[in-house]
């Protein structure tokens, strides 16, 4: 049988094109959704039953992109067009970032997270959001996770998710807030003392309108006024070196919370240390009369700066005799403990408190607020003692019960601490080939490698090898001294 093949008019040829066009369009959507199962399923096969095993054998980024990823601190989480996870690195699990999906065996991301990318495929626009979100009871915190989220289209309905950790972020601006209230605070209620000192005193001195007749009258009407203006002109000056105390030790703080550099540590005698710091306590203690004993060890060294020690065991002598009873005594004691220098000074006053105890170094609290305030305190000097000992390698530590006085005792190394040791010098290795007549000479007593050309060698194959990881996570250059 002979086909014959006749000519197609216009009408059967758009019929021709319109079902090319469907037939082709039921194939790219049939090839979208095989597509979006496989990654669907890479995802599982990836991150495993649990969501956090290692990537199987197969996978493409298993290599040198998978452990790039899992090296950034900040969480990648990338989404397909069904919000299925199809890549997560291991920060994004520490964060909390993926769930226990409803199917066995799979996981899913965070609500959050499926919200940003719902709005950046509506969008196509880059969303970015932070907020604190509540850690889960497995992981022991109470304190929230800041993230910092930031959503982007990557094309082909997939949506990368970045996700950084900023709870120290949120915790040090927590901390600002609440040290410029406490500031501000503090500084307020000086300064309108004595405002209101310095009208009572133009008050008292300003002459009357009309003179008294009697001269005694008058007589006594000046005393009067001298007496008054005298004890307004005591209370300015009390508030005034309370007020200049205040900023004194707003300085000392900022100094010794790394806005300046800590001196080099020298050895320093526990004795001198000791002197002074009673030295300073003395007179306020013989008004109450307080006696002020030292025992322990003679003869201590600890390493450090003697200026900061004195302010430190200072502070604690001086707390000590503005909350003990009249006619007690305050104890100084000094002791070797191994590789340190334990000081402790121990009073018979008032106590503090269980509830009180955690936070009695932080700055501007008070367990007693009234007392403090007529003692003179500004609620820095504990803060002031645990900054110096930290800065030092040491600590402070405190023991004490309600009405049966305190402890607080200095804990400082009799030794330098390494980490405030002065860097030792450096040295630089030329990378270019060194022959053997030119090779540079080093000191008498001093060391340098056997062959400098195959040191060099080691450095830039290591430098080769790191440059990768060093992209993802660049480190900090080497500090010399």
């Amino acid at each position: 049988m002979k086909v014959l093949a006749a000519p197609l008019d216009g009408g059967t040829l758009m019929l021709a094109i319109a079902v090319g066009i469907v037939l082709g369009l039921t194939a790219g959507l049939l090839l979208a959704r095989y597509l979006a199962h496989r990654r669907a399923t890479s995802a599982v096969n990836t991150l495993g039953p649990s969501g956090l095993g290692a990537p199987p054998v197969g996978d493409p980024l298993a290599g040198l992109g998978r452990r790039s990823l899992d090296a950034l601190r900040v969480g990648v989480v990338l989404l397909d067009g069904t919000d299925q996870v199809v890549l997560a690195n291991r920060a994004a699990r520490a964060m909390g970032m993926l769930r226990a999906s409803a199917v066995p065996g799979t996981i899913a991301a965070h609500p959050i997270l499926r919200t940003l990318a719902g709005q950046v495929r509506h969008t196509g626009v880059p969303r970015e959001v932070e907020l604190d979100l509540p850690r889960g009871r497995e992981l022991g915190e109470s304190q929230p996770l800041g993230v910092h989220l930031r959503a982007v289209a990557v094309g082909g309905g997939l949506v990368c998710v970045e996700a950084a950790d900023v709870t120290d972020a949120h915790r040090v601006e927590r901390v600002r807030r609440d040290f410029v209230a406490n500031v501000s605070h503090e500084l307020k209620t000086p300064i309108g003392a004595l405002q209101l000192l310095a009208e009572a005193l133009l008050d008292a001195t300003e002459p009357p309108d009309e003179q008294p007749a009697d001269p005694e009258a008058a007589a006594a009407q000046a005393a009067e006024d001298v007496a008054a203006s005298r004890r307004f002109a005591e209370r300015i000056q009390r508030e005034s070196t309370r007020l200049g105390r205040l900023v004194s030790e707003l300085l000392e703080l900022s100094r010794l919370q790394g806005a300046e550099r800590l001196p080099d540590p020298e050895p320093v005698m526990v004795d001198g240390v000791v002197a002074e710091a009673l030295d300073r306590a003395r007179t306020n203690a013989a008004a109450k009369h307080i006696e002020l004993v030292v025992v322990g060890t003679r003869g201590l060294t600890v390493y450090g700066n003697d200026n900061q020690f004195a302010t430190a065991l200072g502070n604690l002598v001086e707390n000590a005799v503005a909350y003990s009873h009249e006619h007690s005594a305050v104890v100084v004691s000094a002791l070797a403990e191994g590789d340190r220098v334990d000081i402790s000074v121990s009073d018979q006053g008032i106590g503090i408190g269980p509830g009180d105890l955690d936070r009695v170094f932080e700055r501007f609290y008070r367990a007693d607020q009234a007392r403090s305030r007529a003692t003179g305190g500004t609620g820095l000097g504990l803060a002031i003692v645990k900054h110096i000992a930290t800065n030092h390698g040491g600590r402070v530590d405190v023991r004490s019960r309600l009405g049966g006085g305190s402890t607080f005792t200095l804990r400082l190394p009799a030794r330098p601490p390494e980490a405030m040791l002065p860097l030792p010098a450096s040295f630089e290795i030329d990378a270019a080939p060194v022959s053997g007549a030119e090779k540079p000479s080093h000191p008498a007593g001093g060391s340098a490698p056997a062959d400098l050309n195959q040191a060099a060698d080691a450095v830039n194959l290591a430098a080769e090898d790191a440059t990768p990881a060093a992209a993802a996570n660049p480190a900090r250059p080497a500090q010399t001294g």
